[in-house]
């Protein structure tokens, strides 16, 4: 496994970025250009990364909306996801991602058509398209699990593999977006070993978080750092300890670089006491 997360330290060189990995103790990275960078500098970072022995986890196509209730944002967001994934493959990471995608007005948020028949039909749909406008010759596009949308589960990604049916259609791993309810909150460690049994060498990317549930009778559920809730860490790592040795788990959505450090400790921690490597 590559530990890595989001870099704080201003660059401006291939170089620079390299020496704030290595100051954080990351060995993998969140891509470090974006989609309007001109191709000599995807080259340069791609070469140092592969000079410097660091994976490229993932390219974010986050912020569009693929199955949108508008035809025009639709194609728009397809196009957004479709360059992203071009510079995913040029800059040598392993996937881009977004998620598949809502039929309201949020493009991530919840709505009653999204489980429908035809909802998982234009996801198929947006998929494909975004895999064959890009034509990657390496990375592979990935959609994050979310609890209101497709894919939710193990069996809701596993139809939605095997409907899209593309070699480039591969697995993002967030466990904390799969715990949608009470009864997965309380047995954390199956759903992640279930998960990682299903998929295996599909999951490209790995994202590092924690869920913990409040007290009252209605559910609700919080996203918190790593080792503040329930998620089984040590389930995960041993899961994750049998796939690639390169496979990137990426710290995300932390107030800032100490909570990153503290975030990484706690990985690192029960990386040793479980008799992994991170």
């Amino acid at each position: 496994m590559r530990l890595g997360g989001p870099v704080f330290a201003d660059y401006e060189t291939p170089e620079e970025w390299i020496d704030a990995l290595d100051d954080l103790g990351y060995t993998a990275a969140y891509c470090p250009v974006d989609t309007d960078a001109d191709p000599e500098t995807v080259r340069a970072y791609r070469e140092a990364a592969t000079d410097a022995d660091v994976v490229i986890a993932e390219v974010g196509a986050w912020g569009v909306n693929p199955v949108g209730p508008d035809a025009d944002e639709r194609e728009a967001a397809i196009a957004h996801c479709a360059r992203h994934l071009e510079l995913a493959d040029a800059v040598g990471a392993n996937c881009a991602v977004n998620v598949a995608g809502s039929r309201g007005d949020s493009w991530a948020g919840p709505h009653p058509d999204n489980f429908d028949a035809d909802t998982f039909g234009l996801v198929v749909e947006s998929v494909r398209e975004i895999l064959d406008r890009a034509g990657p010759d390496a990375a592979s596009y990935a959609l994050e699990a979310m609890p209101a949308m497709v894919p939710d589960s193990v069996e809701s990604y596993r139809r939605l593999l095997d409907a899209v049916d593309r070699d480039a259609f591969a697995v993002h791993f967030d466990p904390v977006n799969l715990v949608a309810s009470p009864r997965r909150y309380a047995d954390t460690a199956t759903l992640i070993e279930r998960f990682v049994d299903e998929f295996g060498d599909q999951i490209q990317c790995v994202h590092l978080k924690d869920v913990a549930m409040g007290s009252d009778p209605l559910v609700h559920l919080s996203e918190v750092p790593p080792g503040e809730g329930n998620l089984d860490y040590r389930a995960l790592l041993r899961a994750l300890d049998g796939l690639d040795d390169d496979l990137p788990i990426m710290l995300e959505h932390l107030d800032g670089p100490d909570e990153y450090e503290r975030a990484a400790e706690h990985v690192g921690d029960v990386s040793d006491e479980v008799g992994v490597s991170a």
